[in-house]
């Protein structure tokens, strides 16, 4: 470190920037790790079956966190089938993955899936 760097940095400490910076890089490596351990129990949903943003959620440590899963979904790599993972109550949260989810055989009527509870995978039970 140069002599412009640890002036710079411990003018940061004494103001308190630096502290909030390295959380802020903290936390943006969190979110990375939080993301893929979302993408890797998603990608374990059988065809034919759904989880929940909460099932996941719980499956990966943080069981009141399903917006954060939902969050994370809304990003995820095109090898995640994110057409998997719906809410609780049964009904799709992105109606475009209707056609994707009936190509698996499921029956859907206004965005609900028919015999969900039958066909919900919990990662908790079946890992």
């Amino acid at each position: 470190m140069n002599p412009y760097e640890f002036k710079n940095n411990a003018n940061l400490l004494k103001s308190g920037l630096y502290g909030f910076q390295l959380l802020n890089q903290l936390q943006k490596g969190m979110d990375e790790i939080f993301k893929q351990q979302v993408y890797e129990v998603a990608k374990l949903i059988p065809k034919g079956r759904v989880s929940t943003y909460g099932a996941i959620a719980k499956a990966v440590g943080y069981p009141n966190h399903s917006r954060h899963v939902g969050k994370a979904m809304g990003g995820c790599p095109e090898d995640v089938p994110a057409h998997r993972v719906i809410s609780s109550s049964g009904v799709l949260s992105v109606p475009e993955f209707q056609p994707k989810l009936e190509a698996e055989g499921l029956t859907i009527e206004n965005l609900r899936i028919k015999n969900f509870k039958k066909l919900f995978w919990n990662p908790m039970e079946e890992l």
